[in-house]
């Protein structure tokens, strides 16, 4: 063998089986016992079992690992772009782009002022079709079972969907997910009063899966924000769906130390109003989190058991700002101990948000707007200005949980602790 081929193939093996011997610690490390739901039953333990290991630096790297049989530890090193093809060069919207859609062509086809209300059909409407079948094709990926993803320290996933569907046992951590964008978002005339544009990815998506935990990840849209689109048929342009998103009969989740940082739909634990998949399942604990000036969903709840504690909500704008905690059909949330930083002209009633809901547990939670911590009462402040008033109580009390710290600590402890990089 030449030397070149045999460097080649030294080079293949080293990034198939090594990884800096600190990260394969962490790639073995499996969620403790009784850290939230996620350590029901067996509880989560990923890919730890692994004798192959994979470390990836580009898309086709990534692609490949996630084909491969579980379990499976993939450790992610650099900026891997989700909008690049097989030899790394980048692509764009229009690379994706079909059978002649140009968004001015789709502006011009459905302008409510000439279309009116019907939802959008026709070659354009086609041709958006297509060309975000084409893109779902190349950036949403499937995530298997008995799966641990964990990022090298700066390791950033950008443009990507990571698809958990139907699986069990995964374990995501240490990873900067970054502007999961959408090419092609639909208009929906009917979406509202006045209709609106809604799109496809969240940067992770947990569809009818089991034993998931998401711990120590970064989500931000990077330089592509919610806030700097622009606005056509008088609403935003809509290119990003969730962050994370726990639908469809998922199930046994933990959601731990996070940042979620300038967002608009960022967490949605049930996707429908239909008991059929979801009744007695999405059982969620979500714990200390940042949510920072983030301005719905956090999380929006439906059916569910989901334990809310500790985790420091940054809102500093109530001009955007829509909710925090959204009380959907038969949700069950059980919120303690977080702490609510407000800019002046938030209203804490805004909080709290009715989606159908009736009750939910609140106790511990603080306020603090300007220099002053005080105890704020979740549901009594959203009754003294709502109707119909929640009740007070979510009929059930966690168990699974790991030890909950006095509300007032929880701002120190999240802005130094969450976030990719943080984790030891």
């Amino acid at each position: 063998m030449r030397k070149t081929a045999l460097a080649t193939a030294l080079l293949a093996v080293s990034c198939l089986l090594t990884a800096p011997a600190a990260a394969v610690d962490l790639g073995r490390q499996t969620l403790p016992a009784g850290d939230g739901w996620g350590s029901e039953g067996a509880g989560t333990t990923g890919g730890s079992a692994a004798t192959t290991i994979h470390q990836v630096s580009t898309r086709s790297q990534f692609v490949t690992a996630l084909a491969a049989p579980g379990p499976k530890i993939i450790y992610v090193k650099g900026v891997v772009d989700g909008n690049t093809d097989d030899a790394g060069r980048k692509l764009t919207c229009a690379s994706y782009a079909r059978n002649g859609y140009t968004l001015a062509g789709y502006l011009a086809a459905y302008d409510p002022a000439t279309w009116g209300t019907a939802d959008p059909s026709g070659p354009m409407e086609d041709a958006r079709a297509a060309s975000a079948a084409a893109q779902t094709a190349h950036i949403k990926r499937k995530v298997g079972a008995n799966t641990t993803i964990v990022g090298l320290p700066g390791a950033v996933l950008r443009g990507f969907n990571l698809h958990v569907d139907k699986v069990d046992n995964v374990i995501i951590r240490n990873i900067t997910f970054e502007d999961a964008y959408d090419c092609f978002p639909q208009w929906d005339p009917t979406d509202g009063a006045t209709g609106n544009w809604n799109s496809l990815y969240d940067n992770i998506s947990v569809t009818g899966s089991t034993h998931v935990w998401a711990d120590h990840n970064t989500f931000t849209d990077g330089r592509n924000p919610d806030s700097a689109q622009p606005v056509y048929f008088g609403r935003p342009y809509q290119v990003h769906d969730g962050q994370l998103d726990i639908t469809n009969g998922s199930d046994f989740v933990t959601v731990s130390w996070n940042v979620f940082r300038g967002h608009d739909k960022t967490m949605l634990i049930g996707s429908t109003n239909n008991p059929a998949q979801d009744l007695g399942k999405l059982r969620v604990t979500v714990h200390h989190n940042a949510f920072d000036t983030t301005l719905q969903r956090l999380p929006r709840v439906r059916f569910g058991q989901v334990h809310v504690y500790n985790n420091y909500y940054e809102i500093p704008d109530a001009e955007d700002f829509v909710y925090a905690l959204g009380v959907g059909v038969q949700s069950q949330i059980f919120a303690e101990n977080n702490f609510f930083r407000l800019g002046r002209a938030v209203d804490p009633a805004t909080l709290l948000y009715n989606w159908g809901g009736t009750a939910l547990t609140t106790r511990g939670d603080v306020l603090r707007v300007g220099g002053k911590v005080t105890p704020i009462d979740l549901v009594a402040v959203y009754n003294a200005k709502n109707d119909p008033d929640f009740l007070p109580d979510a009929g059930w009390t966690p168990t699974l949980h790991t030890a909950v710290e006095p509300a007032e600590d929880v701002r120190r402890s999240v802005s130094r602790h969450a976030g990719a990089g943080e984790v030891s």
